[in-house]
């Protein structure tokens, strides 16, 4: 099977698929922060939540309903920070995970990555681990909203935590994408073979 990536190219691929794979698993898990509401565990994505409060007519008490699902619709998001937060972070995703692929397809296509798609392929990925990086940094100003506040003892502010903790794929989030920026931006630029030169 013919392949347009040196062995370099080869570990940046498969690296890359690893980063990526990272990145969006962080993000559509809903364990960014984790708090506590009526006794129960609370966590929150930027656009999931896992238990939420509902008022039980029947016996005029609010109760804790321990499911995950996303918002009923975009502007139901707790804040307006977390709506761009979950749209930077979803197009880094995309961005990453796209040239993940193109990569392990570059291990068995011959001539599909050369040493210019492959500087361009890190510039892409740059830009995917710096959307996700600021995601990652703009979640933090959500931490002021009324869901977040009920959920770590009303005492979160804006990089507050209150009683909250920050859960483990915000960091799987982040890390993919400081690995991908760091170390892949990097690979890819020694990534594809010089292209044959053919003299017609």
């Amino acid at each position: 099977m013919a392949s347009s990536l040196t062995c370099t190219g080869v570990i940046w691929a498969f690296l890359s698929f690893l980063c990526a794979a990272a990145s969006c698993v962080g993000f559509f898990m809903p364990y960014w922060l984790l708090g506590s509401q009526l006794e129960k565990s609370v966590s929150f994505g930027t656009f999931r939540r896992c238990s939420y409060p509902v008022r039980d007519e029947s016996r005029q008490t609010t109760v804790m309903v321990e499911q995950c699902g996303r918002y009923a619709s975009f502007q139901a998001i707790p804040s307006a920070e977390w709506r761009i937060c979950t749209v930077v972070t979803g197009l880094g995703c995309g961005l990453l995970l796209l040239v993940a692929l193109t990569a392990l397809m570059g291990c068995c296509v011959s001539e599909l990555i050369s040493r210019n798609v492959g500087r361009v392929a890190g510039g892409i990925q740059f830009l995917g681990g710096l959307l996700i990086g600021s995601g990652c940094a703009l979640y933090p100003l959500g931490w002021d909203s009324e869901e977040v506040r009920q959920t770590c003892g009303n005492l979160s502010n804006q990089f507050e935590l209150g009683t909250c903790e920050i859960g483990w794929a915000y960091y799987c989030t982040g890390g993919g994408a400081a690995a991908a920026m760091l170390i892949c931006t990097w690979l890819a630029c020694f990534s594809g073979k010089k292209q044959k030169q053919y003299p017609y």
